[in-house]
């Protein structure tokens, strides 16, 4: 019969994929384990004996220290739930679990447990995100249809009735009634989505962005400046060019307009493109070798709160003059390659994050 050692314990909660720690009397660190070294980017050496303030740096958990001495004073165990913490230059969000250990004739301590819980709330958005927006296209593209259907009547019914007029002056009128049926199908066809099958071929990235920054900067005429910041290193994506300079221009166009409409604008307007590597990536419930990151920064005012869980749908803008299709026909088209886009927004950066899996397909998650 096994009688468990404080050996098979510590080797227990070394191989735990829970973050472990205990804290002593004095709120320092007497023990991590190594899931706990991974996930607050520390070494064992350098964190036991030292204050937990030092490596446990919650954002908005101010008073994480004091609640921590009144646990160890009251044997009260507390949990947080999404807990922002700083690691390093870069955040991550844990629940974690606060727990008062207590033995006779020994100074009481504290048993943290922490799960870090950023690719669940991932999984769980994108999943979210791609679900509301197929929900949405399907709906566009019946009410595009329905739009469509009786606009050829309706041009044809004035045109003939612009020839039977006896006065040219009168056929103004029936013009009117033309072109606006014409720009109502040139509305519907860009709901519906473009109608021919993707010319795949090998695309390097960076010929779609140099493409989209040449077109951008005879737009803005040196009113905005385009910072580049690529990695060169990147291997080429098997898809259609003209598709992803499409995607990439509707952002791209979008932030230029915003840095232009903006009359609280101090910091000189500018626009980076960025490229990067992302090894073992989830989009959605999938995992991927390796992803391409681009990211279009603008400095401009931001999108409004209201708007930055919508913005993907079609018809929704925050501008006067947008069609609110740009971004919807961007997201399709990376949907194409079974990627994404995301963005995330406050005053003074706006970034639009597209992600696309280099292996042009699924990779099944191991």
């Amino acid at each position: 019969m096994l009688t468990p050692s404080s050996d098979f314990f510590k080797r227990l909660l070394d191989h735990l994929n829970t973050a472990v720690l205990l804290i002593d009397e004095q709120l320092k660190v007497s023990y991590l384990n190594p899931s706990a070294e991974m996930l607050l980017a520390v070494s064992r050496q350098r964190a036991v004996g030292y204050p937990l303030e030092n490596i446990f740096i919650d954002y908005f958990g101010d008073d994480a220290m004091k609640k921590m001495a009144y646990t160890l004073k009251t044997a009260h165990p507390f949990t947080k739930r999404e807990a922002h913490m700083r690691v390093g230059t870069t955040e991550v969000v844990v629940d974690y679990t606060v727990a008062a250990l207590l033995t006779p004739h020994e100074p009481p301590c504290l048993l943290i447990e922490m799960q870090q819980i950023d690719r669940l709330l991932r999984i769980s958005r994108e999943e979210s995100i791609l679900s509301n927006h197929q929900v949405t296209k399907q709906l566009v593209r019946g009410v595009a249809h329905e739009i469509k259907n009786p606009l050829g009547g309706i041009r044809g019914a004035a045109q003939l009735l612009g020839r039977a007029l006896p006065d040219n002056h009168l056929s103004e009128y029936t013009q009117i009634i033309i072109e606006e049926a014409d720009r109502l199908r040139n509305l519907a066809d860009r709901m519906l989505g473009p109608r021919k099958l993707p010319d795949l071929q090998p695309v390097n990235i960076h010929e779609c962005l140099e493409r989209v920054r040449s077109l951008i900067l005879v737009e803005a005429e040196g009113e905005v400046t385009i910072v580049r910041d690529y990695d060169l290193s990147l291997p080429e994506l098997t898809a259609d060019p003209d598709q992803l300079i499409q995607a990439l221009l509707n952002i791209t166009g979008n932030a230029l307009q915003a840095l232009r409409e903006n009359p609280k604008q101090i910091r000189p307007p500018t626009i980076t493109l960025r490229t990067r590597a992302q090894r073992q990536f989830t989009i959605g419930a999938v995992r991927h070798r390796l992803v391409v990151r681009i990211d279009i920064v603008d400095n401009g005012p931001g999108i409004p709160a209201n708007l930055v869980d919508t913005i993907f749908y079609p018809m929704v803008t925050g501008r006067a003059s947008g069609s609110g299709l740009g971004l919807s026909i961007a997201q399709d088209i990376i949907h194409l390659y079974h990627g994404l886009i995301e963005c995330d927004s406050r005053v003074g950066q706006t970034i639009f994050s597209i992600f696309l899996p280099l292996e042009n397909g699924h990779d099944n998650s191991r």
